[in-house]
C-alpha cells in the first residue's frame, strides 16, 4: 500500500508494453492506409471487386462482399483481380505489419 505522497513507480512490465506499442507497426495513419489500400507495398488488400474495385483481403470476404453489394450480378472467382500479382512491391521498403519503427 502506497502514502499520500509516495509515487507509484512503473514495472518493467508496464514500461517493456510501453516500448512494444511505440515500437510496433499497427497499421495506422498515413503509412498504414498505403499498406491497407495496397498502392505501394502489396499491403493485405490482394483481391479487387471487378465491379466496383473494392479490396479484400481474401476470396471469402470478396464473397461476403458481393453478396451484400452485388446480389443481382452471379459471384464468379475467375473475374476477381488479384493485386498482388499485378505489383511487385520494392524489397528496401518494410513489409506490411513488420515488428519496429524505422527511427530508433
Amino acid at each position: 500500500m502506497t502514502g499520500k505522497a509516495k509515487p507509484k513507480k512503473h514495472t518493467a512490465k508496464e514500461i517493456q508494453a510501453k516500448v512494444d506499442a511505440a515500437t510496433t507497426n499497427r497499421g495506422g495513419g498515413k503509412a498504414g492506409l498505403l499498406d491497407r489500400t495496397g498502392l505501394e507495398k502489396g499491403g493485405h488488400a490482394k483481391w479487387e471487386c471487378p465491379h466496383c474495385k473494392t479490396t479484400a483481403p481474401d476470396v471469402k470476404s470478396m464473397q461476403i462482399h458481393h453478396d451484400a453489394r452485388h446480389p443481382k450480378i452471379p459471384f464468379e472467382e475467375e473475374k476477381l483481380v488479384n493485386r498482388h500479382a499485378s505489383l511487385v512491391p520494392e524489397s528496401s521498403k518494410p513489409r506490411p505489419g513488420v515488428r519496429g519503427s524505422l527511427k530508433k
